[in-house]
């Protein structure tokens, strides 16, 4: 992958690593908690962290912060493994569990203890709340606050050994209740919970919490930079107090970036689980989220989501950037390298009245006018076609150039046919059929160089075309503002015309032979993805991906 200088972080740590702060490689990581799938953000976060990695030739680890057994599950363990490698962020063999460390972390807890500087603290979460004071008080010292060294490594102890029940005691570090910062206002670093461990099992009954766990799994792992986005600035000081006073030589050192949000979308976990766990979207993976799976699914490649990050650069504070960019990347990385096929969303039978009854032609139309590698296939022609619905109409206006009663068209890679006839519904008045001739002359390819027309229309052979389901998306949210309230209702968020599914669309042949995840262009109506989910023997579905223009809007960062 291309490294880009375009990034803040990049100038800052080269700036520091002229005073040769570390005697050891340079080495990044990325730790995700098992308990959701990876999102846009997540991979934003990713990039930043392999890619500064590898611009000083160094090591990117995965490490799982798996500390609270009552989120956690093998399933997104396994899912965040997939999505990096898919991803082209995959870290090999340095895939790491802050499980594993968990001996390490009770040590080093036990070590604080022994020098005064952390204690077992018996307040309810509600009393802790209230002792802790505001941005304009400082707070109030918890009456544990003094127990004797020797009491607390007795109590921790206990705590560890299961004689407790869950969340009845903490283990508190003791900086300064009257800190401006209110994450060092004695935070917590252990809690109790019981409950099993999807990968210790019942080894242990109490977890540290991120903020105590992290620092030193970083400096277990010879972690030179940890990059965090910027909602852990105001942690970083409570990162150094750790490694401070756990004595640690050349200490990890805590960055921070951006945030990154797209219009349209939530980037949110507790927001994404909320739309899956409300059924307002079909799972994780569900083509209108910007989870990984979702934008697989949909048909987003690995490709386009590395350039599109890559053209942000470096963002500093929270940016929201218009999906439209993400949308650019992806024309871009497909125009070049699908297939175009010719698909009606919307059918009107055609009935060529001229054409031979029994004949089939099989006529060669490039599979893409931008790559002559692709090459072309041949696709057949029959009798009988459909064209798209809207393709047709009785009084057009002036610039309408297509077909209309007495005009003409070309069939896209066949002949030019002349509408004669239409056919009503007697009940209704709807068109159910038009009746052309064509002309012979007028092969594509044939080197014809008589009468011009303006208008060319797709088409599929009514005897050779496949069925299929296609999925139309719009933004899933009608504005950026998240729901108020606590039971996260979403009803008045979700845009009703975000998913419109259109049945039984006719397509040439050779998307028949289009497998799952497989990426075409449909003339004249985006590119598509044939569904990894839904897709069956008896009738395939495609997602539309994107749209064939830019609805370029100016981003915002």
């Amino acid at each position: 992958m291309e490294i880009t200088n375009d990034h803040f972080l990049y100038d800052l740590i080269a700036k520091e690593l002229e005073a040769n702060p570390f005697g050891r490689p340079m080495c990044t990581r990325f730790p995700p908690e098992p308990n959701g799938y990876l999102h846009i953000g997540s991979a934003y976060a990713i990039h930043t962290n392999y890619m500064l990695a590898h611009k000083y030739g160094g090591a990117f680890h995965l490490r799982f912060d798996d500390t609270n057994p009552l989120k956690e599950d093998i399933e997104y363990v396994n899912a965040i493994i997939e999505d990096l490698k898919w991803l082209g962020y995959d870290p090999g063999e340095c895939i790491f569990y802050g499980s594993d460390y968990s001996e390490t972390n009770y040590n080093a807890a036990i070590k604080l203890i022994e020098r005064g500087k952390a204690y077992v603290c018996y307040l309810s979460p509600e009393q802790m709340t209230s002792y802790r004071g505001t941005l304009t008080e400082p707070g109030t010292n918890s009456p544990y606050r003094d127990r004797s060294v020797e009491e607390n490594l007795e109590l921790f102890g206990k705590m560890k050994n299961g004689d407790f029940p869950t969340a009845s005691k903490v283990l508190r570090a003791k900086i300064d209740m009257s800190s401006p910062n209110m994450n060092m206002r004695d935070p917590v670093l252990y809690r109790i919970i019981h409950a099993e461990h999807y990968r210790t099992g019942s080894d242990w009954c109490i977890y540290p919490m991120y903020d105590f766990a992290h620092p030193i799994q970083d400096a277990i792992e010879g972690i030179t930079y940890s990059l965090c986005s910027i909602e852990f600035k105001d942690h970083r000081p409570l990162y150094e107090w750790v490694l401070r006073e756990l004595e640690l030589e050349e200490p990890p050192r805590q960055r921070e970036f951006g945030r990154l949000n797209l219009t349209g979308v939530v980037t949110s976990k507790r927001f994404l689980r909320e739309l899956v766990a409300g059924g307002y979207v079909d799972g994780w993976d569900d083509p209108r989220l910007p989870t990984i799976r979702g934008l697989r699914r949909r048909g987003f490649t690995p490709e386009s989501i590395r350039s599109f990050i890559a053209d942000i650069g470096g963002i500093r504070t929270q940016a929201t950037v218009d999906i439209a960019m993400l949308e650019h990347s992806l024309r871009q990385d497909l125009k070049a390298k699908t297939a175009s096929v010719m698909a009606v969303l919307r059918p009107l039978k055609v009935v060529i009245t001229n054409y031979p009854d029994d004949t089939v032609e099989l006529l060669p139309i490039e599979n893409n006018s931008e790559n002559e590698a692709l090459g072309k296939r041949e696709v057949p022609f029959s009798k009988t076609i459909y064209i798209e619905r809207d393709d047709y109409m009785e009084q057009p206006p002036g610039d309408f150039h297509r077909l209309a009663p007495g005009k003409e068209v070309r069939l896209k890679g066949a002949y030019f046919i002349r509408c004669e006839e239409a056919v009503k519904d007697p009940d209704t008045g709807e068109i159910t059929e038009l009746r052309c001739t064509y002309d012979p002359l007028t092969k594509s390819g044939s080197g014809f160089t008589g009468r011009k027309v303006k208008g060319t229309i797709h088409w599929v052979s009514a005897a050779h075309a496949v069925r299929a389901d296609v999925f139309l998306y719009e933004p899933l949210l009608l504005h950026q503002d998240v729901p108020s309230d606590e039971d996260g209702d979403w009803s008045g968020s979700i845009n009703p015309d975000s998913l419109v599914v259109v049945y039984d669309c006719l397509l040439e042949a050779f998307a028949g032979t289009l497998k799952p995840e497989q990426k075409v262009q449909f003339f004249r109506h985006g590119y598509f993805c044939a569904d990894s989910k839904l897709s069956t023997d008896e009738k395939l579905v495609f997602n539309r991906i994107v749209l064939l223009k830019d609805s370029w809007r100016k981003r915002t960062t």
